[in-house]
């Protein structure tokens, strides 16, 4: 196809981030053009769609912690049917990916789905906590491997298509990074409430049992997952609905999928040619570490302020780690604008390594400021910790964005679902691991629960080690992979520009 003038473009473009000073020391900027800006009403539509992502994530998460704390399983056992129904992203992540880029529909390529994998993620859900009561171990963890297995083939329907459909909604450098800031921002929101997951569950006030206050929480998630979670479908538009790898060959020959010996080929290509980009393949390691670094060890938390700065106090421990989930989901609203305006005024690259770095100070303050003797200070290293996932989640869908279109640039293709179903499936096989290992990290410190507030020495000493460092060395990993990433504000200009030049400028598809 001719791909080396193309490719020399973006050599050159590249080359602009080893000369982005000008004469006087300042980075060079675009100013965002009115028509690439995204009105404020759909960045917040887009934003309710991060809510819904987040607190179907969040309640799972915290929620959890039931099968041990209230039904007795093994915290192995809950680590592993926590892993193994993630195992299953492996395939249902990328082809739900493809199945939303390839979909011609009336209404999108990503719209339907959006629409229906909200609501079905939502009623999933609920049945996936009604649990009976008096059941064995090996009961409960098929009941929940096999509900947890529909409920997230529901949850990457819907979420596939919706993290797609953000890296398309503009195409300035800036305003995407302003997007995922505002839907970052609103997706906090589901921080502030989870927290408390654990104590409403456990409120003798509210409920009999923690399993019957699951069930009713359960419920709750699922109709907000419902509720919220279509409104981008219903209020979005689509800017590249229209545009499809037939559309944009440069005057070449249309080529057309067809049979199903040649989706497979185009499926298994389209993971290849994806997984090859340097660019991605960093981000997706960041991800995976400054993510998974906390979920590996998120039960922690919990487990420390219970057994160590509370003795075993399972309500009053609950209680403080309410206000300091809390305390930092309230901080991130701070911490999100503060890394969008780093962002498009310093670069993305080095707007993650200061969120980033600030937040492994805050997890290695943990160390000192879980103490028994003034409880109050659990909540001193959650403003800076909220730096962590605050940036990682503002900046990496921007960035994400900007691989999407230097690949089109190579390949002539639209790839939207596919980079972002494969970079949330690093993720959550990292999380797999992640739970798993956390389970049996957790027995590796010879915590039991039978000995309620009487944990041994080496214990505690131990969970607390793992809680304040493991995301430390996360951490640092991370800025080490970021380090060389090369695509900067001048390259991903010059990009744009090419590939306006080469298909035209998208419009935006009118919602039916």
């Amino acid at each position: 196809m001719g791909d080396s003038p193309l490719i020399a473009l973006y050599e050159r473009a590249l080359a602009a981030w080893h000369r982005r000073e000008n004469p006087e020391g300042e980075p060079e900027h675009y100013q965002t053009a009115p028509e690439d800006r995204i009105a404020f009403p759909q960045k917040l539509a887009y934003g309710m769609g991060a809510f819904v992502n987040n607190t179907l994530a969040a309640a799972i998460g915290g929620m959890v912690i039931v099968l041990n704390l209230g039904l007795g399983m093994n915290p192995a056992l809950v680590g592993l049917v926590s892993a193994i129904p993630r195992l299953t992203d492996a395939l249902t992540d990328p082809l739900m990916g493809y199945i939303s880029d390839h979909a011609r529909t009336r209404w999108g390529r990503r719209r339907p789905f959006i629409f229906a994998g909200a609501i079905a993620a939502g009623v999933l859900y609920v049945l996936l906590w009604q649990l009976p009561i008096g059941r064995s171990d090996v009961f409960y963890f098929v009941y929940f491997l096999v509900g947890s297995i529909l409920f997230y083939l529901a949850y990457t329907v819907f979420a596939t298509p919706w993290v797609a459909l953000g890296y398309e909604l503009t195409p300035d450098y800036h305003e995407r990074t302003r997007l995922m800031g505002v839907q970052n921002f609103i997706g906090q929101l589901a921080y502030v409430i989870s927290p408390w997951f654990l104590w409403i569950m456990t409120n003798e006030d509210w409920f009999a049992t923690q399993l019957q206050g699951a069930k009713w929480l359960a419920l709750a998630v699922g109709v907000v997952a419902a509720g919220f979670g279509i409104l981008p479908a219903l209020l979005l538009r689509e800017r590249l609905a229209e545009v499809a790898r037939e559309e944009i060959l440069a005057g070449e020959p249309a080529v057309v999928v067809r049979g199903a010996a040649q989706r497979v080929r185009s499926f298994f290509r389209g993971i290849w040619t994806t997984m090859a980009s340097g660019p991605f393949l960093k981000l997706c390691a960041a991800t995976f570490l400054v993510f998974n670094g906390f979920i590996l060890i998120s039960s922690f938390q919990y487990y420390v302020i219970i057994y160590y700065v509370f003795g075993g106090d399972q309500a009053t421990g609950a209680k403080y780690a309410g206000y300091a989930g809390t305390l930092g989901a309230l901080a991130t609203f701070l911490v999100i604008p503060v890394v969008t305006w780093l962002g498009t005024r310093f670069g993305k690259r080095r707007a993650f390594f200061v969120s980033t770095g600030l937040s492994m100070i805050g997890y290695s303050m943990k160390w000192f400021a879980y103490d028994p003797q003034a409880p109050l200070m659990v909540l001193l290293p959650a403003p800076l910790m909220s730096f962590g996932l605050g940036g990682l989640f503002t900046l990496m869908g921007s960035m994400i964005a900007d691989v999407v279109d230097v690949d089109e640039l190579k390949t002539h293709e639209r790839r939207e679902g596919m980079y972002g179903s494969i970079f949330w499936w690093v993720v959550k096989l990292g999380m797999a691991a992640a739970l798993a290992l956390g389970g049996v990290l957790l027995n590796a410190t010879g915590f039991d629960i039978e000995l309620g507030g009487a944990q041994s020495a080496t214990t505690i000493t131990l969970m607390r080690a793992c809680d304040a460092f493991v995301p430390t060395i996360a951490s640092a990993l991370a800025i080490w992979a970021v380090w060389a990433y090369p695509i900067t504000e001048a390259s991903a200009h010059a990009v744009r520009e090419e590939l306006e030049r080469r298909r035209g400028t998208p419009t935006t598809r009118t919602a039916s």
